[in-house]
């Protein structure tokens, strides 16, 4: 008995790349019956009737995004407050979430739509944006929540607290606060480990600190950790979420990041593995012993 019926197309804004794959998939889906939404950047591409993304949102009960890691970080903000499992198809770059080639996708994707498939659950975080008593606004991650320098080529200055407790000030170029499935992204280029997208754990990784000794720590997915901009130093910052949302700030204003109460749900083929994953795209050796 198959898990879904409601299946919904996501793709790249005006990427005219992914218009035979995009032919291939929906031309397979409803050969086998499947009741196919798509949104209206894919309906373009079909030359068919398209919807809202929140329309989708209601009305399937799986994603297939057809894109890099951009294009699922943005429908997995949408989904993933509704329950909705995604299945990534590459056609990006690295590729680190979206994990199903364009090669023999009627295959892979066969087997998975039968049932051959695992289900993953990524944390994600939330982060409320405060000026004095009055909230800004607000954003969603699946990645990280990046404070960083707005303009100028300058430092910001920040406090740090976990749980209520003071950590630390500093003087960076930013912070990033960053899940496991974001340890790969930004985090990564800034020197911050890699995490396991199993494990309960959040990194915080300073960016380009003024003292060197301000290293990267780990933390639980269920610690609060609020940033605050120094009144001393008033230069212009940003909060980015994911880097494709943000919420402009000024000295004083705080940053208060926790985990979503939902999870990502990614779904891959039976033989996924996380540590071919990263060897294939981080080019690490891949002769075992």
């Amino acid at each position: 008995m198959r898990s879904f019926s409601r299946i919904g197309l996501f793709s790249k804004q005006q990427d005219t790349r992914i218009a035979d794959t995009l032919h291939e998939l929906h031309r397979f889906l409803t050969d086998q019956s499947f009741a196919v939404s798509v949104t209206h950047t894919v309906a373009s591409f079909l030359d068919i009737s398209g919807h809202d993304d929140d329309y989708l949102a209601d009305n399937i009960d799986l994603a297939i995004v057809i894109g890099g890691d951009g294009t699922l970080l943005q429908v997995g903000r949408l989904l993933a407050p509704k329950g909705i499992p995604i299945i990534g198809v590459n056609l990006g770059r690295l590729g680190f979430l979206v994990d199903i080639s364009s090669t023999n996708l009627d295959q892979q994707l066969n087997a998975m739509l039968e049932g051959q498939y695992t289900v993953e659950a990524r944390t994600m975080l939330q982060a409320d944006v405060y000026r004095g008593d009055r909230k800004l606004g607000a954003g969603n991650a699946l990645n990280d929540v990046a404070v960083h320098v707005r303009n100028d080529v300058r430092m910001i200055e920040f406090d740090t607290q976990i749980d209520g407790h003071f950590v630390n000030t500093q003087r960076a170029d930013g912070m990033i606060i960053s899940t496991p499935t974001g340890s790969t992204a930004y985090s990564l280029s800034a020197g911050g480990p890699i995490l396991h997208p199993g494990l309960g754990a959040v990194t915080l990784v300073p960016i380009c600190p003024h003292t060197l000794s301000h290293r990267p720590i780990v933390v639980s997915s269920e610690s609060e950790i609020e940033i605050l901009l120094c009144e001393s130093r008033n230069v212009d910052a940003r909060v980015s979420f994911d880097g494709q949302s943000n919420v402009d700030l000024k000295a004083g204003d705080r940053i208060v990041i926790r985990q979503h109460p939902n999870k990502l749900l990614l779904i891959h083929p039976e033989d996924y593995d996380y540590f071919h994953i990263l060897r294939t795209k981080l080019g690490w050796s891949t002769t075992p012993p």
